[in-house]
């Protein structure tokens, strides 16, 4: 009989990883040098595979895979010109409309599209991209944080809801794709993805009892953590709240060594109860440090061996640094990957740097890029960016190539994928930072018109004005008119949530009630797009908040915009507010306060192609 292999020692699980790794930084370097050949034959392959597709044909494009043409017949577009092939393809038709390749699923972006979300067409090879560009991070992380594969990363990662469409397809957000496909479930064994959490409890569909058992994992294994982490700053800022609040339980089950018996998910009390022992001494530790008045440093106190905090701080997200740093004791926030639903596509080869600083190496085989120039104008307090809704003839044409932009220039990125975009907008403006051989590296700017953000929520400025207009309604028997408002994303509370300054004229003799303001607020929610409301029920976002400011502020506000150098005659005032001194203005002159009193409705699905049937 042969022997059975024998188990790889520590040794040579490093020597293995060290060539893995070697082989993807070789590869980072061969498509970085090469970048414009590359990208040629990105295009050249989807061109290729989908000349038979009807939105090609449309075009006129008529079988031809070269740049040139491609450029000169393809339009640079917007969701809203694919929508009614995307809402064709939901409906159950199978023909080539967008890909050659059966579209396998939809993907859910958190973009607004009318308050709703987009729904981003993909197909099954989607999947091996975005292992590719994943397999990425910890042979770049390794050259920066020896020993990465010595421990696990405490991360908390969750799956949110799906649909069916009325042809079937799913429609769920991109990383729960990822979360329940085979690529994850059966990974092979990959420093990377060796989590505390069990499989089991990232899977878990119950918010609460997800949360609760990946947390107890990860108290469990705190020393073998090394790094920690969630998607966005918010959820980890969450996680800790979480941990704040129901650490005495979660000490309990680790001195007796069994799970707390509200979590009911069958398959989370076996994963866990395969890891969980009783642990008396490390049951007193977390307490001692729990209970102490202060949690700064809690991650380092509890985790002691851990080396960065891995979340995303850029665009709306460096809201939180402070917070983050307050609780990490000033640890390195480490941003590996830009992504989207659209397609993935870069990585951050300077992974340690300060979060301003932190710029994407786009990598040039995750789909064909092109840049449109953009101009940011300063305005009064507010910075906006000058883009045409539509574009000519010669500016499609254009449009500047990933090796062609210019250092310090910013633009918005559009994309080709393999799954059917041709020439989308994605709405990101980035910034030249630098290039790694012959690509670029982008700082993220912004999302194009979002003024209010908080998790994953995007609130544009139409969307917001026409959730005030709603509003109002309800001031109108009170003979009460507003007069100006502002907002901003307050996040000094966990969860964060919106706010907004109202400067309103009282004509008539009666006074607002209260519940008047809160009618309001609870009309503003309602009217917001269903990603935000989504955020409401999970409790990632907190309720919305109207205060009611003294006559005269904005006036004061103007004043002030003009002492900073905004031009009288061309001011307005600003939807949003961000600027520090701004918002302590605006909080200094606050009369009273109001709270939207529940949840705003929420159901799982799109209007277009929602078919009532889903569940939540």
């Amino acid at each position: 009989m042969p022997e059975a292999p024998k188990e790889k020692n520590d040794h040579e699980k490093s020597s293995g990883m060290d060539e893995k790794n070697k082989k993807l930084l070789e590869l980072i370097e061969e498509v970085t040098r090469n970048a414009d050949e590359v990208q040629k034959k990105v295009l050249f392959e989807i061109l290729s595979r989908n000349c038979n597709v009807e939105y090609l044909k449309r075009h006129g494009l008529n079988g031809a895979t070269d740049r040139d043409s491609f450029k000169k017949l393809i339009p640079v577009i917007k969701y809203e010109d694919i929508e009614s092939d995307i809402t064709r393809i939901a409906n159950g038709d199978k023909s080539p409309i967008l890909s050659s390749h059966p579209i396998s699923e939809f993907l859910t972006s958190s973009g607004t599209s009318g308050g709703e979300r987009k729904l981003m067409p993909t197909i099954e090879e989607d999947l091996d991209r975005r292992c590719m560009l994943y397999s990425l991070l910890m042979p770049v992380m390794s050259q920066y944080v020896p020993g990465l594969d010595k421990g696990k990363g405490m991360y908390f990662l969750f799956i949110k809801s799906e649909a069916k469409t009325p042809g079937g397809l799913l429609a769920r957000p991109v990383l729960t794709s990822y979360y329940k496909s085979t690529h994850f479930k059966n990974r092979p064994f990959d420093s990377y993805t060796n989590y505390t959490s069990p499989n089991e409890t990232i899977l878990c569909p119950d918010s609460y009892q997800s949360m609760y058992s990946q947390m107890l994992c990860g108290l469990y294994q705190h020393n073998e953590v090394l790094r920690v982490g969630a998607v966005f700053a918010s959820g980890f800022i969450r996680a800790i709240k979480f941990l704040e609040k129901h650490w005495a339980l979660l000490a309990h089950d680790i001195r007796v060594g069994s799970l707390n018996p509200q979590i009911t998910d069958p398959s989370v009390r076996d994963a866990v109860g395969r890891i969980l022992n009783p642990d008396p001494k490390l049951a007193d530790f977390i307490e001692s440090e729990c209970s102490k008045k202060s949690w700064q440093g809690i991650i380092t106190r509890l985790w002691p061996n851990t080396k960065y905090v891995d979340v995303i701080v850029t665009g709306t997200m460096a809201q939180y640094i402070p917070t983050l740093d307050y609780y990490s004791n000033g640890l390195p926030l480490v941003c590996t990957m830009y992504a989207s639903s659209e397609c993935y596509f870069g990585v951050n080869l300077n992974p340690l740097c300060k979060p301003s600083e932190v710029a994407y190496t786009l990598i040039p085989t995750m789909g064909y890029f092109e840049f449109l120039p953009v101009q940011r104008n300063i305005n009064g307090v507010t910075n906006s960016i000058s883009m045409p809704k539509s574009l000519t003839e010669k500016e499609q044409q254009d449009l500047i190539e990933l090796t062609d932009v210019k250092l310090g220039h910013e633009y918005e990125l559009v994309i080709t994928t393999y799954a059917g975009l041709y020439r989308y907008r994605v709405g990101d403006i980035l910034r030249v930072a630098g290039f790694k051989n012959k690509a670029p590296q982008f700082t993220f700017v912004c999302r194009k018109n979002v003024v209010l953000s908080i998790d994953s929520d995007k609130t544009d400025e139409v969307e917001l004005q026409n959730a005030v207009k709603n509003a109002i309604t309800h001031l109108q028997p009170f003979d009460a008119t507003l007069l100006e408002y502002t907002s901003y994303a307050d996040t000094t509370t966990v969860p964060g949530h919106y706010v907004l300054f109202w400067e309103l004229s009282l004509n008539g003799s009666m006074s607002v009630p209260p519940s008047v303001f809160e009618d309001c607020c609870l009309a503003i929610e309602e009217s917001l797009n269903t990603v935000y409301r989504q955020g409401r029920v999970s409790e990632s976002i907190g309720p919305l908040e109207i205060k009611i400011v003294e006559n005269g502020t904005f006036d004061k506000l103007m004043d002030y915009a003009i002492s900073l150098g905004a031009s009288i005659n061309q001011y307005k005032t600003p939807r949003c507010v961000k600027f520090a001194p701004i918002v302590e203005l605006m909080n200094s002159r606050v009369v009273s306060s109001y709270l939207s009193p529940k949840c705003p409705k929420w159901v799982p699905g799109h209007k277009q192609w929602c078919n009532g049937n889903e569940e939540r």
